[in-house]
C-alpha cells in the first residue's frame, strides 16, 4: 500500500463516497476507484461497503483507515520537525468548535497566540458536538472545543471545565435580581429563543422539560448564538447559553442567571484531541495556550 493509495482511501472514508473524495483530492473519480480496487485486490477482501448513497468502511476498511490516519499523523510530525530544524516557526492548526466558543476563542485565544507566534496560521470550522468529535477522531482537526459532548472512544479530553448553562435575561427583568439559581420551569411562561432540535443544548433543555412535565414557549428558533443574544438585548425574551458565549460588550444589555436543574448546572466545556495522537508543535502550543487563556477553560 503506497502513500497515494492510503491517502485516497482515507479521503473516501472521510467523504463517504468516491466522488466526494475525488473532489477533495482534485482528481478523477476513476483514479480513486482504481486505487480502492487495487487495495481490495491486494488485501483479498472488501474494504468498502457500497450503499445506495455513498460508502462506509468494512471492518477491514476501518483497520486500513486507522493505519492511514497514523501514517498521515507521522508525516505531519516529520514535516514539523524538519521545519523546526531549519529554524522555521510555522504551522497550520485546524480547529473545530461550536459557535458559542467563537467570541472567547478569538478574543482570548487566537488573538494573543497569533501575536506571540506570527508564523502559525489557523483553520476554524464550526460544527455540532458530534461533528467536532468525528473530525478530531478522523484526523480532520487537531483540536476541538465542544460543549457537553458524548463520550467518544477515539477522542481524549485535554481539559474538561464545568460551564453551567445559564438563562440570559434582558437587563431589568424581574427575575434578573434573583440570588439563587432558577429552575428552568420558572421560565415556562416567558417567550424564549431556542437552538434547533438536533443541537446538544436544545436536547439538554428538552430532557429537563420532559422530566419536569412542562414546555417552554419558543418564539424564535435559530442556530445563531449571536441572533439569540440580540433577541435578549432587544428585550424580546430569554435565551439559554453557557456564560462564556456572552460577548463582554453585551453584558450591560442582559443578565446571566444560573439554572438550578442538575443536568444544566453540571454541563461542561471540553478541549479535545485525538486519543493517542502526538500533536505537531504548533497544535501542542495552541492547546496549552487555550487551556490557560480561554474563559471557557476556567470553572464557571
Amino acid at each position: 500500500m503506497n502513500d497515494r493509495a492510503l491517502r485516497y482511501f482515507l479521503a473516501v472514508v472521510r467523504a463517504g463516497s468516491i466522488r466526494g473524495a475525488a473532489a477533495v483530492l482534485h482528481v478523477a473519480a476513476s483514479a480513486v476507484s482504481r486505487q480502492v480496487a487495487e487495495m481490495e485486490a491486494a488485501c483479498g477482501t472488501l474494504l468498502l461497503e457500497r450503499l445506495p448513497r455513498g460508502v462506509v468502511p468494512t471492518e477491514a476498511g476501518r483497520i486500513i483507515a486507522e493505519h492511514a490516519r497514523r501514517q498521515a499523523d507521522e508525516a505531519a510530525l516529520l514535516q514539523d520537525r524538519l521545519q523546526r530544524l531549519r529554524g522555521a516557526q510555522r504551522g497550520l492548526v485546524r480547529i473545530r468548535c461550536g459557535a458559542g466558543f467563537l467570541p472567547d476563542l478569538m478574543r482570548h485565544g487566537l488573538a494573543g497566540f497569533s501575536a506571540a507566534h506570527p508564523g502559525i496560521t489557523f483553520q476554524v470550522v464550526l460544527g455540532t458536538s458530534d461533528s467536532i468529535l468525528k473530525a478530531v477522531a478522523e484526523g480532520e482537526a487537531d483540536l476541538g472545543l465542544a460543549y457537553n459532548p458524548q463520550a467518544h472512544p477515539e477522542v481524549d479530553a485535554a481539559l474538561v471545565t464545568r460551564q453551567p448553562l445559564v438563562a440570559l435575561l434582558p437587563a431589568g427583568h424581574a427575575l434578573a435580581s434573583q440570588r439563587r439559581p432558577l429552575l428552568l420551569r420558572r421560565l415556562a411562561a416567558e417567550p424564549v429563543a431556542l437552538l434547533p432540535a438536533d443541537h446538544g443544548i436544545r436536547q439538554m433543555i428538552s430532557r429537563v422539560e420532559a422530566d419536569g412535565g412542562f414546555r417552554l414557549l419558543p418564539v424564535l428558533e435559530t442556530d445563531s448564538f449571536e441572533l439569540q443574544r440580540r433577541f435578549v438585548a432587544a428585550r424580546m425574551g430569554v435565551a439559554f447559553l453557557p456564560r462564556f458565549a456572552l460577548a463582554p460588550e453585551e453584558a450591560g444589555e442582559m443578565t446571566a442567571v444560573p439554572l438550578a436543574d442538575p443536568l444544566l448546572a453540571e454541563a461542561a466545556a471540553h478541549l479535545v484531541v485525538r486519543a493517542g495522537r502526538r500533536l505537531p508543535e504548533a497544535a501542542e502550543r495552541l492547546r496549552d495556550w487555550l487551556a490557560k487563556h480561554l474563559v471557557c477553560c476556567r470553572p464557571g
